[in-house]
């Protein structure tokens, strides 16, 4: 496993970040013991990196895998908190729910625009507070939005960034993925952490599996990729694509044969897109939401090419 300084943080993070998103309650909901096994595997092959967040509800799967493993692990979080009191809020949670005295990363969740930046200062000037107490290592956001890796470039007190990359530019808010990664190699040559998220685009890219990976291990300006994982397989197969070596054809053949669905996100508004593009009738509209007929579905993705929520996810 390759393993770079993130940026100017002075942190050291493994080329492949655990993402945490898709072993919690939101996706696969997998029970935290079977979550922290398969955490465990991933640093056992080498992974030093967990990014979550707050909304994902994945603390308790985290810290039952940190108390069973004697690594130096880095933790990226995120919250949506806005003001000082609900910043502190969630700076408390995460250090009670995974039973740890220092968070490495924390980041703003989600940001949009410049608009927003300003509207989450306050819990930013926090963040940097408890940094100044050496109880955050460093600052950051996570965002979809080309604007706001743009307005980060000019913010020497945002060290990280967590923006979307991916081969196609799916979930790309407000513009093309040429845009985005000339914002991102603009924000990594001003000394930016940058770790990527979606590689595959939600699961939408993942007839390419490997192809789509391989773009964004490819891009010089991105230190490390938050990848979701729901099984030791999948861990097992994505160690083997980061560190060039070939996966074990009994992998393969259990990852062929594991059965995906579509999801949609509980975000959906319910505008329709989806189900006009979906040529096999397998979406519909109830009470406001898209739902999915599964006999129908063929998993071609075309459905999350017009979301505008980035809402629809292949598990």
């Amino acid at each position: 496993m390759q393993y770079v300084n993130l940026g100017n943080t002075g942190i050291n993070v493994s080329k492949l970040c655990f993402g945490g998103l898709i072993i919690g309650p939101l996706q696969a909901n997998l029970p935290s013991y079977q979550g922290a096994q398969i955490i465990l595997k991933a640093i056992e092959l080498g992974v030093n990196f967990i990014d979550t967040a707050e909304l994902y509800g994945t603390y308790p799967h985290i810290r039952e895998a940190l108390k069973k493993s004697n690594k130096d692990i880095v933790i990226a979080t995120k919250s949506y908190a806005y003001s000082q009191e609900s910043a502190r809020a969630s700076v408390e949670k995460a250090r009670r729910e995974m039973d740890i005295d220092v968070i490495d990363i924390f980041l703003l969740h989600e940001q949009e625009s410049r608009l927003t930046l300003k509207g989450h200062r306050e819990a930013l000037e926090y963040y940097l507070s408890m940094k100044e107490k050496g109880i955050i290592k460093a600052v950051g956001v996570s965002t979809h939005n080309v604007e706001v890796v743009e307005a980060c470039c000019d913010m020497p007190e945002i060290e990280v960034i967590h923006p979307i990359v991916n081969k196609t530019g799916i979930g790309i808010g407000d513009g093309t993925i040429d845009e985005m990664l000339k914002a991102v190699e603009k924000a990594f040559n001003k000394g930016k952490g940058i770790y990527s998220m979606k590689p595959l685009g939600g699961g939408n890219l993942i007839s390419f599996y490997e192809d789509a990976i391989k773009f964004v291990l490819d891009l010089p300006y991105i230190h490390s990729i938050a990848l979701g994982m729901q099984s030791v397989d999948e861990v097992i197969m994505n160690t083997c694509i980061f560190n060039n070596e070939k996966t074990p054809e009994h992998v393969k053949k259990s990852l062929q044969k594991k059965q995906r669905h579509l999801h949609i996100d509980w975000w959906c508004t319910g505008c329709g897109k989806c189900v006009k593009r979906c040529k096999q009738g397998a979406l519909y509209l109830d009470n406001g939401k898209t739902k999915v007929h599964e006999e129908k579905c063929v998993l071609c993705s075309y459905c999350a090419s017009v979301c505008p929520e980035f809402a629809i996810k292949v598990c």
